[in-house]
């Protein structure tokens, strides 16, 4: 395969967790926020927005709702967001009605603007040798994090993103060998869960290697585990809290 600076650390990308106890400077901001500004958007709707939380209290309330130590403390931390909220408004002040703005297709529109807008500003902040780790855990109390964000209706956070000086060097973890995931043409549905014996080896590995003390399955185990049993929590509550915020109302 091909090799140069970008390619190299995409491939070596690591969740960092652990941060020195400093802020972006102007111009690490700024940089962020032209990256994010040039962001490839779906029929140029513009549809995302980004928040940086820099307020203490703002931030203590979102490291309680993610319940991740490391959410909110050291670094910056961003909040990726689906927003419609902007083009309503534009189309309200200039005398029209939303039209499709409350759709599922112009909601995964947005979606998609936000993720590349999310990955694109990933990519810089490893580019200027920062780290970052993407939080998912944004959306484990939405209807919370809704009213502790202050959000607009047609607005609805995606992801999360704590960044900063990396104060830690964890190991790369190992991914699904590509005969699994990538594909020429045809999905190859010939699939059997014993060709991933060999995986779950080097995962179990990375684990333990990482901390003895705190056993962590293989690949499989983690997957037929708690994870994705059925048990409820606030995340189920995203489809209707969409709803309330005026997102995902397909035509009658």
């Amino acid at each position: 395969m091909l090799h140069n600076s970008t390619i190299d650390k995409q491939i070596n990308h690591r969740s960092i967790r652990k941060f020195k106890d400093e802020t972006l400077s102007k111009e690490h901001l700024e940089t962020l926020y032209t990256v994010f500004q040039h962001t490839a958007t779906s029929m140029f709707m513009q549809n995302a927005s980004i928040l940086h939380i820099s307020d203490k209290d703002k931030r203590a309330k979102i490291q309680k709702l993610c319940n991740q130590k490391y959410v909110g403390a050291e670094g910056d931390l961003f909040v990726f967001v689906v927003d419609l909220y902007r083009n309503q408004q534009i189309r309200k002040q200039l005398g029209k009605d939303d039209g499709r703005v409350h759709t599922t297709d112009i909601f995964f529109q947005a979606m998609e603007d936000t993720l590349l807008a999310f990955q694109n500003v990933a990519n810089v902040v490893e580019s200027m040798d920062l780290g970052y780790v993407p939080l998912g855990s944004i959306n484990d109390h939405p209807l919370k994090m809704l009213k502790v964000l202050d959000l607009p209706k047609l607005t609805f956070p995606v992801l999360g993103m704590q960044v900063g000086i990396p104060d830690q060097k964890p190991q790369l973890k190992p991914r699904l060998p590509l005969k699994f995931t990538a594909f020429e043409n045809k999905y190859n549905k010939d699939f059997q869960v014993k060709d991933l014996k060999h995986y779950d080896q080097v995962v179990t590995t990375y684990y333990d290697l990482r901390d003895a003390n705190r056993r962590i399955d293989s690949f499989t185990k983690q997957i037929t585990g708690k994870k994705l049993d059925n048990h409820e929590t606030d995340r189920d509550q995203i489809p209707e809290e969409l709803h309330k915020q005026g997102l995902c109302l397909d035509w009658k």
